[in-house]
Formats: C-alpha cells, sequence, structure tokens
C-alpha cells in the first residue's frame, strides 16, 4: 500500500489524496452513465461490479472493517469525491431522496455493495436507497433526520428485526457554523463501564422500541426485545433513547447506565464535504449535536445508505427479492 495515497489520523480516521479522490471520481462518472434510478436493478448491479475497480487502498480499508469494526466501530474515510462542481441547493422538505445519478450516490452504492448489499424500508423515504439527511422548517424539534436539535444515541431502526448492519453518511456539505458533530459510542468501550447487574438486566426481554417519526409512527414491528444480544463480552447493542422504554425497574435503572456510559464513552467526527463515516449498527450508536439551520439553500447535507451483510435474511419482506423491506 502507498503511504502516498493513505495517511491514518488517529486510529478510526483514514485520509485519502487527490490521487486516490480523482481514480473514485473517474469510476463514479462511469457509474453514473448507467442509464436507470439508483434504486434499479441494473443501477445496483452496476455499483457492485464498479467496487471492484475502485483503489485497493479504499477496498481494503472497507474489506477490514466489514470484518471487525474495532474498539469504537465507526470508520471515517476523508478525501471521496461529491461532485461539489454540480451540487444544487440543500434540499428542504421532508422524504428528499436521490433518485438520479450523481457522484456521490455512486461514491455511496459502491461502498455499499463492498460490505454488503444496499437496503431500505418501504415506509421511510419510500424505500429509497440513498437518502438526504437535511434540516427541514417546522421540524427542527425532531428526533430524526429532519430536525436540528440534539439527536439522541441510538441504533438505526432499533425497532426492526431487519435493522441496518453497517449505516453510511457521507458529507456533501458542512452547516454554516461548522458545529454540527456525528457522535458515535460503542458497547465495546461501555462494556466495562456496566455492573453485571445492569448487564444481566440488558439481556432481558424487558425493553420496547418505538418505530422513528420517520416510520410514520407505525407500530407493526414492536415487540419486546434485550438491549444486548450475543456474546457476553462482545455483545450487539439494540437501543434508542428517544424511543426504547423499560418495562420494569431494574430494566429502568440499567438502561440509565447504559446511556450514562454512552455518553462518557462517545466520540465526535465533524464532517466536511468528501467524508464518508461508516457506523457498525450492529455495535456502536450515533447521534448528531445540535445546530442552527439557515434555509437558504446552503445548510448541512448528508446522504445515508443502509447496508444489510446477510440479505437472504429479510428475503420475505423484500417483494421479488429487491433490496426494499416492506415491512
Amino acid at each position: 500500500m502507498s503511504t502516498a495515497t493513505l495517511s491514518r489520523v488517529g486510529d478510526h480516521v483514514l485520509a485519502f489524496d487527490d490521487t486516490v479522490t480523482k481514480a473514485v471520481r473517474e469510476t463514479s462518472d462511469q457509474l453514473t452513465a448507467v442509464e436507470g434510478p439508483v434504486d434499479g436493478a441494473a443501477w445496483t448491479a452496476a455499483a457492485g461490479d464498479a467496487w471492484h475497480h475502485l483503489p485497493a487502498e479504499l477496498r481494503q480499508a472497507v474489506s477490514r472493517f466489514r470484518r471487525h469494526s474495532g474498539d469504537q466501530g465507526v470508520l471515517l474515510l476523508r478525501g471521496l469525491p461529491v461532485g461539489e462542481d454540480t451540487l444544487p441547493d440543500t434540499p428542504a422538505t421532508l422524504d428528499s431522496v436521490q433518485s438520479e445519478p450523481s457522484v456521490s450516490a455512486a461514491v455511496l452504492m459502491m461502498i455499499a455493495r463492498g460490505l454488503g448489499d444496499p437496503a431500505a424500508f418501504r415506509p421511510e423515504k419510500n424505500g429509497a436507497l440513498v437518502q438526504n439527511v437535511v434540516p427541514v422548517p417546522g421540524e427542527e424539534e425532531v428526533q430524526g433526520n429532519p430536525g436540528s436539535v440534539e439527536l439522541t444515541f441510538h441504533t438505526e431502526n432499533a425497532f426492526h428485526a431487519h435493522r441496518p448492519d453497517f449505516v453510511l453518511l457521507m458529507c456533501l456539505r458542512s452547516d454554516h457554523e461548522g458545529v454540527a458533530g456525528l457522535r458515535t459510542s460503542c458497547i465495546r468501550q461501555i462494556l466495562p463501564m456496566l455492573s453485571w447487574v445492569d448487564r444481566e438486566a440488558l439481556y432481558r426481554a424487558d425493553y420496547v422500541t418505538a418505530p422513528p417519526p420517520s416510520f410514520g409512527g407505525r407500530n407493526n414491528h414492536v415487540t419486546e426485545h434485550a438491549v444486548l444480544v450475543g456474546d457476553l463480552f462482545d455483545p450487539d447493542l439494540r437501543v434508542d433513547f428517544a424511543a426504547t422504554t423499560p418495562r420494569s425497574g431494574q430494566a429502568e435503572l440499567a438502561l440509565a447506565e447504559l446511556e450514562s456510559a454512552c455518553h462518557a464513552q462517545a466520540m465526535e467526527f465533524r464532517l466536511r464535504p468528501g467524508d464518508l463515516a461508516i457506523v457498525d449498527n450492529r455495535v456502536t450508536l450515533h447521534g448528531r449535536t445540535a445546530y442552527r439551520p439557515r434555509y437558504d439553500g446552503r445548510d448541512r447535507w448528508l446522504q445515508r445508505t443502509f447496508v444489510l451483510t446477510d440479505l437472504r435474511r429479510s428475503r420475505q419482506h423484500r417483494p421479488n427479492d429487491g433490496n426494499v423491506l416492506v415491512r
């Protein structure tokens, strides 16, 4: 691997130079020439093929992260192209998505195919595979992607049996003041801070999580579940502190201890254009600090894609073996 094209900034940040950026842009431009919408079968198949033509430095970093996401369960890739030269105004409406081919959509979909398969949920933004995460007027207080108040720590779609394995967040435009921060907190750092009493409580199916506002308040999937699942020393984490309700006193105490530990171990990334954060949704929670949108066409703009590493498990929820879960 050439150190001229890849530098490590801390344990969780990889910065690419212009050589890699140019190579990724060339591959992205070829993908954007494929006819059809980003959500179409032809486009997702082409993205899978294009993944193999990306620079080795990028593919190796993503492949290693896919196998083991490390102590923090997050990887930040810097220096990727987003098509800044043709970027329009930041959208400002609910259900905003990227359905037409673009450089940023190409980068997201190629890397998604390197991690597994892109996936989406029909009730959320009509099942778009590339979704815009932007502030929306009148939605400032919402605990979800259109809000601009502090977004509490959560597992993405914690209520769902087939929640994403990875969440990809690409920055196309930063907020005006540069204060909005992606916050993450990983159970691998949190677990040693929890007592065995709290761990035992979190392993019991004594919690209920409601769907986020983006699902329109539908409660079809709400069932009791545990917050910690799997190996006692490297568990998966399933919680949304804005939507998870404990069903007993002990469960409530344990959840409060978990939330406190999450904040104590939190990391913060202030994303800038060309940054792609990959969050291992199985072990790492994410949230966002508050910021003030201006609704002037230059507000913060992220694009988001979900990834399932084993698409087969959700087959009964995906008509025609597509990439969209309908329930």
